[in-house]
């Protein structure tokens, strides 16, 4: 059975994706059940849909791993309440306490419930990027996941990581190699990846998307993103992919809908300087390819301002 699950999971396509899928596990804050992608290693799988009161603000992956030695949760989550749902669903698969948080970058939906593992005593880790962005924005990122969810919100309050690296942090415990690496800039300030290398698995985080578009924030400079794709993730040569938001998937995937996404959207762009074309008609660009990932509605148009402003002075 759980090979059918993997293979599943490795097989998803943007026709899996959620964005217009009612709550799958009424039961829980989570928006579904983890789910044990390979031995020892589960996920939650988000919404594909910005955050709302319906899904909780459980619209990216909450990933947890089994080392033997105690539990290692990815993602604080959105809220309080969000993470003590993850801690309750971990309890049912394992005694084992948990004792490392890994925050994937500074966003609210993967700090803000940092607030429940503190009260836990839980060790919380992130890359000092994202310390500082979560140190910066916060308050803001607080104050919009309290107006959107409302009591779902309740007890969540800015904490940040106990522990911050630049480059390489290795989990110093379990029987597994577990490693969270900076590879570069991507998406967002302090974006990190947890590679597994005996197993061949990468927690992609926000490097990667497949089901959904990507958003390319104010931030976000592209062409560094495709740089640290191309000398670094690449090179992992995972077998398995658990992106920041969507179902598990491989590589190819995720390099369609991410690497070759900003490739087109950049030549688009490229393209569009090069006739004479103004801020206003980069926005009409032609992103048709794309129109079936969700959020396209949200984001396209955003997506391609940005790299024309980008652009406009590389």
């Amino acid at each position: 059975m759980l090979k059918k699950v993997i293979l599943c999971c490795l097989l998803a396509s943007p026709v899996l994706a959620s964005e217009d899928i009612p709550d799958q596990y009424p039961a829980s804050l989570l928006y579904s059940k983890p789910v044990e992608v390979i031995p020892h290693v589960f996920s939650a799988i988000g919404a594909t849909a910005p955050s709302t009161y319906e899904n909780a603000g459980h619209n990216n992956n909450l990933s947890f791993i089994l080392t033997g030695d105690g539990v290692v949760v990815i993602n604080g989550g959105g809220s309080y309440l969000l993470a003590q749902a993850l801690h309750e669903e971990i309890k049912t698969f394992t005694d084992q306490p948990v004792r490392l948080v890994i925050n994937e970058n500074g966003q609210g939906h993967a700090m803000l419930g940092n607030s429940y593992w503190a009260d836990q005593g839980v060790k919380i880790v992130a890359h000092i990027d994202a310390a500082h962005e979560f140190e910066d924005r916060g308050a803001q990122s607080l104050a919009g996941a309290e107006n959107r969810l409302q009591e779902r919100a309740k007890g969540s309050r800015v904490v940040v990581p106990d522990e911050t690296f630049e480059e390489v942090y290795r989990v110093p415990f379990g029987d597994m190699e577990i490693q969270a690496l900076h590879l570069g800039p991507s998406h967002s300030p302090g974006d990190i990846v947890v590679w597994m290398p005996e197993q061949s698995l990468v927690i992609a985080g926000d490097i990667a998307f497949h089901e959904r578009m990507l958003p390319i924030f104010e931030e976000t400079i592209t062409i560094d993103w495709l740089e640290t794709w191309e000398e670094e993730f690449e090179k992992l040569n995972a077998t398995y992919v658990i992106p920041g938001h969507g179902h598990p998937t491989n590589m190819d995937q995720v390099r369609r809908y991410t690497r070759d996404y900003l490739v087109y959207l950049r030549e688009k762009v490229g393209e569009h300087l090069d006739a004479g074309g103004d801020l206003a008609g980069a926005y009409y660009v032609d992103q048709s390819p794309y129109t079936h990932l969700d959020t396209f509605e949200e984001l396209a148009t955003k997506n391609a301002g940005r790299v024309f402003e980008q652009m406009e002075f590389e």
